[in-house]
């Protein structure tokens, strides 16, 4: 964990309340925690708590209705943001290439600089060889290692992971979060984990943020103590049952 004590994402006291035609409706009270450059933060709770309107919260896509949420000192907007969904969503009729080069296209950054940086991120990771490719021609994990490689692109300061694993199958699943896990670390990036499956939790982060059931507040904070940052390695270490154990006792209140 590359920590250097600047604070890229900040909940502070945040509430979130949705107004229908049946009512009113609290996702999230009193949330507050904060993430350092540099680390990869879980964020785990029971099914329905709000795990991703924490994301959309930290995207800008959601404003709180209590509270502040801010991105690198200000305030949350898409320009400091990269979102890796559970689906890779690239355009099946543009190479992969040009799918590295949308994030540039969209956010107005599309210059030859950016562009090689994209290219030489590509080559660096593996998928040199399949620029040209579309990405039906692509297997799973090479989709979603070239979804990332696209995220990585725009140079965000903050990535944000919806479940970006669970289309898999599982076998593919633990390659590609062992892949991504890889990338994110090397490159140094601050990264926001949402996801309902403990062990992939265990395995990737350097803390994980319990949530309660809604509406949600974060009721626990995990600072994980594994030697090894590889996920595959740490689901062979001694320390993973014990905290599965807890962490399973703390969703389970």
């Amino acid at each position: 964990m590359e920590n250097n004590g600047k604070q890229v994402l900040e909940f502070k006291d945040v509430r979130l309340t949705y107004h229908t035609k049946a009512g009113e409706t609290t996702a999230a009270e009193h949330m507050s925690f904060c993430v350092d450059e540099g680390e990869f933060i879980a964020v785990i709770g029971p099914s329905g708590c709000g795990k991703t309107t924490v994301l959309s919260l930290a995207a800008g896509l959601l404003r709180p209705s209590a509270g502040e949420v801010r991105v690198a000192g200000g305030a949350a907007h898409p320009g400091n943001i990269g979102y890796m969904l559970q689906k890779d969503e690239l355009f099946p009729w543009r190479t992969v290439e040009k799918n590295l080069f949308l994030p540039l296209e969209i956010g107005k950054r599309d210059t030859p600089e950016n562009r090689r940086r994209a290219v030489a991120l590509a080559e660096k990771y593996g998928l040199g060889g399949f620029l040209k490719h579309y990405p039906a021609q692509l297997s799973g994990g090479m989709r979603q290692r070239a979804a990332l490689i696209r995220t990585l692109a725009s140079d965000p300061r903050l990535l944000l992971l919806d479940e970006p694993f669970s289309a898999l199958d599982y076998q593919t699943r633990l390659n590609v979060c062992e892949d991504v896990c890889r990338v994110i670390r090397e490159e140094k990036k601050t990264a926001l984990l949402v996801t309902h499956d403990i062990s992939e939790a265990i395995s990737a982060a350097d803390r994980i943020l319990v949530l309660s059931a809604r509406p949600a507040r974060v009721i626990a904070s995990h600072t994980l103590d594994f030697a090894e940052t590889s996920p595959l390695k740490r689901r062979e270490s001694p320390q993973f049952s014990g905290w599965f154990e807890l962490l399973w006792k703390e969703l389970n209140l």
